[in-house]
């Protein structure tokens, strides 16, 4: 393995599909800068990175604080550093009726979803575009594609980033910089249980979630690709093809069945 003495930037990196990445990137060669708020994790987690000859710079954030994601940047100029990629993957959900869950964690949602994603970006394509080249994936999620009754917040920001991320792949078609949405299912990753989700029909058969090494691999082909946006797996790039031939009212009320509580009839 040759490095590529190139940075990559991957938020919420010690788990999932995050971590899945980092070590993708790590076996290709790449240095790696990961994120996440707990010390611990990323002690853990840098030393297996740095197994596969790389280096591995880890900053602990918290990126629901705005003031800590621009921290994050300005550690990195201070010392030197403009990755060459950015990996925004960090996201959270909660899981209820709106009218049920706690508005403070649902702002949470939003500032680490949305608030976070933009403010990274940016910064990050101040410095990109005077270089010509860089890369952006965005984790996206079939779930923006279609209203989700019982995780109405998680779903409209994911909306909220596939459509930003078209938005800006499109401003920045000459500048030698790419923006590529992941546009995963469900996935065998500790996000549900997170979400406080264990109880929804959607998790009653695991049998039928997604491998989070498999979603990473697509994740990261479509990204060298340069490709706009990747559906993961034949199921759920099915699942958008339904979606987008029903009006939103049908679409909001079949995934309200999906998800709704198991005990519910």
């Amino acid at each position: 393995m040759e490095r590529k003495k190139q940075y990559v930037l991957i938020t919420g990196a010690t788990s999932g599909i995050g971590y899945e990445l980092a070590k993708l990137f790590a076996k290709g060669g790449y240095d790696l800068i990961i994120v996440v708020r707990d010390h611990e994790e990323l002690k853990n987690k840098s030393q297996e990175f740095k197994n596969y000859g790389v280096n591995v710079i880890c900053i602990s954030k918290k990126l629901l604080l705005q003031d800590e994601v621009y921290a994050l940047y300005s550690e990195l100029k201070l010392n030197g550093i403009t990755p060459e990629i950015l990996v925004n993957n960090a996201g959270q959900g909660v899981y209820g009726k709106f009218t049920d869950t706690d508005i403070h964690r649902e702002i949470d949602i939003v500032n680490l979803n949305i608030t976070s994603v933009i403010i990274l970006t940016k910064l990050f394509l101040k410095d990109r575009l005077v270089k010509g080249s860089g890369k952006i994936l965005n984790l996206a999620s079939i779930a923006s594609k279609s209203p989700g009754p019982w995780q109405s917040v998680y779903h409209g920001t994911k909306a909220f980033i596939l459509s930003w991320s078209e938005a800006i792949r499109e401003e920045l078609k000459d500048t030698g910089i790419t923006v590529t949405a992941l546009l995963p299912g469900p996935t065998d990753i500790d996000f549900f249980n997170k979400a406080d989700m264990n109880t929804s029909k959607i998790l009653q058969d695991k049998d039928h979630l997604a491998s989070a090494a498999e979603v990473t691999l697509d994740g990261y082909n479509a990204l060298m690709s340069g490709n706009d946006k990747l559906i993961s797996g034949f199921k759920n790039k099915l699942t958008v093809a339904i979606s987008n031939l029903t009006t939103y009212n049908m679409a909001a009320r079949t995934m309200g069945e999906m998800q709704k509580p198991a005990t519910e009839k």
